[in-house]
C-alpha cells in the first residue's frame, strides 16, 4: 500500500531556523509520518536529527536526493565523489529510495547530452541495486519535449533500464500530458509520485496597471503567467483518477510538494493538503 509524505523542499527554511526534528515534529503532528528528503544539507547534525525522527517520531524517510554531479561552487552531495557517503546515509536511515530531482542543466545542450546523462546514471543505478538501494529521476516539464516524435522521458528510460521513475503530476500536466496515462505508461517502474496540484490562479491588479499605461505586451506576459502551484485539491487536477492510478502502478510513496505558496505559510499549505486528502477518503494512507 503507498503512503502519503511531504516532500521537504517546501520545508528547508523550517529546516534551517528550527532544525530537522522540530521541524519533523510539527510535521507529524499535522498527520504526515513519511519524508522525502530534498535541498536539505545531508550534515552529520542533520543525519543525526533525521534518525531521531524516525525513533522518537516514527517518521519514514521515504527517499534521500542525490546528484551525478554537483556545478562547480554549489553544495551538496553527488554519486561521482560521495558515493559511499550516500549509501552510508541511507543506509542509517533505512532508506531504500534515491532520486534525481532534475535533468543537470549540461544535459539540457541536447538530445545528445541527455543520453549521455542518462547511460552514466544507469550505472550508477546498476552500483546502487547492489547496495540494495533503487534510484528514480524526477521530471519537470522539460522531459516532454519531442525529439524524432519521442518523448524526451521516453529517451531517458530507454538509456537508464536500472533507474525508476518519479512523475510529479503538476509538471505532467504542464507538459501537456494526461498524468494518468502517464502513470499507466510507467507502472511497475514507478516507485514515487508528488501530489502537486495545477491551479489557474487570478491576474494580479498591477497587470491591469500595465493594460492601462499601455504596456500590452506586459499584460500579456502575466496572462500566460496565471499557471500556479496548488495545495492538493485547490487546483484543477483530478485527484480522485490520480491517486487510484498511482497505487496501480506501484507508487510505494506519494508526496506532497508545492513549490510557491502564494503568501500562505508551508504549514497551512500542508494542512489543507492533508484535509482535502483525508476527505478524498485517503486516511489510510497516512
Amino acid at each position: 500500500m503507498s503512503t502519503i509524505g511531504v516532500q521537504a523542499m517546501m520545508l528547508k527554511d523550517s529546516f534551517t531556523e528550527l532544525g530537522a526534528f522540530e521541524t519533523l515534529r510539527k510535521v507529524s503532528a499535522i498527520g504526515y509520518n513519511a519524508v522525502e528528503i530534498s535541498q536539505i544539507p545531508m550534515t552529520p547534525e542533520n543525519i543525526a536529527e533525521l534518525d531521531r525522527s524516525r525513533s522518537e517520531l516514527g517518521m519514514d524517510i521515504a527517499a534521500l536526493s542525490v546528484a551525478t554531479e554537483i556545478p562547480q561552487g554549489r553544495p551538496g552531495d553527488s554519486l561521482a565523489e560521495h558515493f559511499e557517503k550516500i549509501v552510508e546515509d541511507a543506509k542509517r536511515l533505512d532508506t531504500k529510495l534515491l532520486r534525481i530531482g532534475m535533468l543537470p542543466f549540461p544535459a539540457m545542450k541536447s538530445i545528445g547530452a541527455v543520453i549521455d546523462f542518462a547511460k552514466q546514471a544507469n550505472e550508477y543505478a546498476e552500483r546502487l541495486q547492489e547496495q540494495g538501494l533503487g534510484l528514480y529521476y524526477h521530471n519537470h516539464h522539460i522531459e516532454f519535449a519531442k525529439f524524432d516524435g519521442k518523448f524526451m522521458l521516453d529517451v531517458i528510460a530507454e538509456n537508464s533500464p536500472a533507474m525508476g521513475m518519479e512523475i510529479d503530476v503538476h509538471w505532467v500536466q504542464r507538459g501537456g500530458l494526461d498524468p494518468v496515462r502517464t502513470l499507466e505508461k510507467y507502472a511497475g517502474r514507478t516507485a514515487m509520485v508528488h501530489l502537486k496540484d495545477y491551479r489557474i490562479g487570478e491576474l494580479p491588479e498591477s497587470s491591469f496597471g500595465l493594460l492601462d499605461s499601455g504596456d500590452f505586451m506586459g499584460f500579456m506576459a502575466e496572462f500566460k503567467n496565471v499557471v500556479q502551484f496548488a495545495e492538493v485539491g485547490e487546483g484543477n487536477l483530478d485527484f480522485p483518477s490520480i491517486i487510484p492510478a498511482a497505487q496501480a502502478a506501484g507508487a510505494r510513496y506519494l508526496l506532497v510538494e508545492q513549490d510557491e505558496l502564494y503568501g500562505r505559510t508551508v504549514w497551512d499549505a500542508l494542512q489543507t493538503s492533508y484535509d482535502n486528502l483525508v476527505a478524498m477518503g485517503h486516511s489510510n494512507l497516512f
